[in-house]
């Protein structure tokens, strides 16, 4: 809560906003098990995603290179820095933010010769709130980027489908009258 809190404090957006839609939020945490492949080319670790909650914390445990995410259409390894956390954002908060912070495509790849081991904790709000761009940030300048919806609606929607890049938030996406030319 305190990392959103902060974000929301950057933006200007009521912490209370957050609050209500983070604080009895969910928590769940994933262990990762990359054994070490021969042929890493012919493997992936993990495919291309952004995550679908508010934000994931990932400890590298053993430092073994394998995240990597998309910048300007490359994939860029993250180098494990000892004891360091990663923060990703994920598509909740892009859709709460109105896409001024936008949720981050990633993958893992698998090391020939090294196992790779990670553990990362997914936050999101919580099941039974709605969700969509925050008030504050909404002007007849900015308009709502995303829709409104309940977080279920968007949980089953987002499981529903095959993880493929940020493809779902292209679903979520408004049509503005501005970028129709």
């Amino acid at each position: 809560m305190t990392i959103l809190y902060q974000m929301a404090k950057a933006l200007r957006i009521e912490a209370d906003y957050f609050k209500e839609l983070f604080e009895e939020g969910r928590q769940a945490i994933g262990m990762n098990y990359y054994p070490p492949c021969p042929q890493p080319e012919l493997a992936i670790g993990l495919n291309p995603h952004s995550d679908a909650g508010g934000l994931t914390i990932l400890l590298q445990l053993n430092e073994v290179e394998g995240l990597q995410i998309k910048k300007n259409g490359m994939w860029v390894p993250v180098q494990p820095i000892p004891g360091a956390f990663i923060i990703n954002i994920g598509n909740i908060l892009e859709i709460v933010t109105n896409g001024i912070y936008p949720s981050i495509e990633h993958r893992a790849v698998v090391n020939s010769v090294k196992e790779r081991l990670s553990i990362a904790t997914f936050y999101s709000p919580k099941i039974d709130g709605n969700m969509g761009p925050a008030p504050s940030l909404l002007t007849p300048e900015t308009p709502a980027s995303f829709k409104t919806m309940s977080v279920a609606d968007y949980f089953k929607g987002f499981f529903s489908r095959q993880p493929q890049g940020k493809s779902y938030l292209d679903v979520l996406r408004v049509q503005n009258e501005n970028e129709s030319g």
